[in-house]
């Protein structure tokens, strides 16, 4: 009997939206999906950022690194994961870091370099080294090794002098005893050492920085005359 048109509210009051192309609809509903996907996209380059810095990292600068064995004990466990400074691959830079006696270095083993070894730098190009009586000498000057556990170092083996070639290291590791090192094989060329040891991350309660340790300070350098080209100092053997 009674039309009853119903009556819808406009969104304006008394305005239509169609009655003045300037007014703006705010859809809170297609904002938030707006939103959800712009904020994605930011997410998505950021990763993608962060992965490319990260594989630049391992590929130019560090490099993480497990260690296998208990040749340098106490220092460092079987089983550990440290990270390596790979800088001084680049040494012939001013800003890179050098190489110094008593530091811990990954490198190819020079007779099979498909396999790395972890061991401590103690001789330097032009050096000569020796042991005798559970001590070892660099260039006529024991060397005070406190960083070694005495327990490890029973064995008095005595060798003769080995003269460092340059582009060479004699490389030792801190479990005498048990150790595969320079005084077996010889000696590491340089272009075979790829990673200094910068930090031990695994396991976590173990965490640390690797220190540099001083070896000894009263180390006389190598004979300011030598030839770089004398491969054969008296009675050394450096191609064993």
């Amino acid at each position: 009997m009674f039309g009853i048109k119903s009556r819808h509210t406009l969104p304006f009051g008394d305005i239509h939206v169609d009655d003045d192309q300037d007014i703006q609809i705010h859809r809170p509903q297609e904002a938030a999906r707006g939103n959800l996907w712009a904020e994605g996209r930011l997410l998505l380059r950021d990763l993608v950022f962060a992965l490319m810095l990260a594989a630049l990292m391992v590929v130019f600068v560090v490099q993480p690194v497990k260690v296998e064995g208990t040749s340098m004990l106490p220092r460092l466990h079987d089983g550990e994961r440290i990270f390596v400074n790979k800088l001084v691959y680049y040494d012939e830079y001013r800003w890179a870091p050098k190489i110094d006696r008593g530091d811990i270095v990954v490198f190819w083993f020079p007779d099979d370099p498909s396999k790395s070894y972890i061991k401590r730098v103690i001789g330097l190009p032009g050096d000569t080294v020796e042991v005798h009586d559970g001590l070892v000498r660099v260039n006529g000057k024991d060397l005070q090794e406190t960083y070694l556990d005495p327990r490890l170092n029973v064995s008095h083996r005595t060798q003769p002098p080995v003269f460092v070639k340059p582009s060479y290291y004699f490389v030792m590791g801190d479990n005498r005893d048990n150790s595969s090192d320079s005084r077996i094989w010889g000696l590491v060329p340089k272009k075979y050492v790829y990673g200094k040891a910068l930090l031990r991350y695994w396991p976590l309660n173990n965490a640390s920085v690797i220190h540099h340790e001083s070896v000894s300070p009263s180390v006389p350098p190598p004979p300011s005359g030598y030839n770089p080209e004398f491969r054969d100092a008296p009675g050394s053997d450096f191609d064993r």
